[in-house]
C-alpha cells in the first residue's frame, strides 16, 4: 500500500541574516517604520478606524520603495525570492512576479491580525524586523478546512504536514511567502515590546 500526497501547498521559507550587511539594512528598516509610526497620520487614523491595535501602512503608504531607499533595497532582495519560489512553484508565468504593495505592521503587545487572504495577488509574504521573545508565529490555515465536514480530528502527534493549522515562528530575516490565497491570521502578540514586520503582495 501506498499514499499519495497530492495538491501540495508549498510555502516558502528563506532568511536576509545571511547577507553581510543584513545588521544594517535590518536596523535602518526597523528605524524608518517606527517612523512612520509617528509621521504617518493617515495610517493613525485608518489603524484607529479598523481597531488595529499598533499601526500600519496598509491603508496610507502603496509607494514605500519609491520613497525611501531602505525599502528600495528591501524590494531588491525580495524580487529575486519572489522570482524563486515561482519557478518552485511551477509557475508558467511571461514575466516575474512583480511588487503591487509593500506595507510595515508594528503590532502592540496582545495584538494580532484575524484570518484572511491577499485578493489580486499571486504570492504574499512576510519579513520580520523584529521578534522579541514571545512574539507571535505567522499561523496558516489547511485551505481544504472549510469542506471537511465530518472529518475526524487529528492526532496531536499527526505530522505538520496533516494539521489543521501550522504554526510558523520566524527570526529577524526570515523571509515567509505563500500563495496569496492561502488563508493565514497572526495570534495576539505575547511579547512585552513591539513586533515588527513588513508584508508584501507580488502580482
Amino acid at each position: 500500500m501506498s499514499l499519495r500526497p497530492l495538491f501540495v501547498t508549498q510555502v516558502y521559507e528563506a532568511t536576509l541574516a545571511e547577507d553581510p550587511d543584513f545588521a544594517e539594512l535590518n536596523g535602518a528598516l526597523a528605524d524608518m517604520c517606527r517612523v512612520l509610526a509617528q509621521e504617518d497620520g493617515a495610517g493613525r487614523t485608518w489603524c484607529k478606524a479598523h481597531a488595529y491595535r499598533g499601526y500600519t501602512s496598509y491603508g496610507s503608504l502603496t509607494d514605500l520603495p519609491r520613497r525611501f531607499p531602505e525599502f528600495a533595497e528591501l524590494k531588491r532582495r525580495l524580487d529575486r525570492h519572489a522570482a524563486t519560489y515561482a519557478r518552485a512553484l511551477n509557475f508558467d508565468l511571461a514575466r516575474k512576479p512583480r511588487l503591487d504593495n509593500l506595507w510595515v505592521n508594528i503590532l502592540k503587545p496582545g495584538a494580532g491580525h484575524s484570518g484572511h487572504i491577499h485578493p489580486h495577488a499571486i504570492l504574499s509574504g512576510t519579513v520580520y524586523v523584529e521578534t522579541p521573545p514571545g512574539a507571535s508565529a505567522l499561523k496558516l490555515e489547511d485551505p481544504r478546512l472549510a469542506m471537511m465536514m465530518a472529518r475526524p480530528s487529528v492526532r496531536p502527534d499527526a505530522p505538520i504536514p496533516e494539521q489543521p493549522f501550522v504554526y510558523l515562528t520566524p527570526q529577524p530575516g526570515t523571509v515567509l511567502m505563500w500563495e496569496s490565497w492561502l488563508r493565514h491570521e497572526v495570534p495576539p502578540n505575547a511579547a512585552k515590546s513591539e513586533r515588527i514586520s513588513i508584508s508584501f503582495n507580488y502580482g
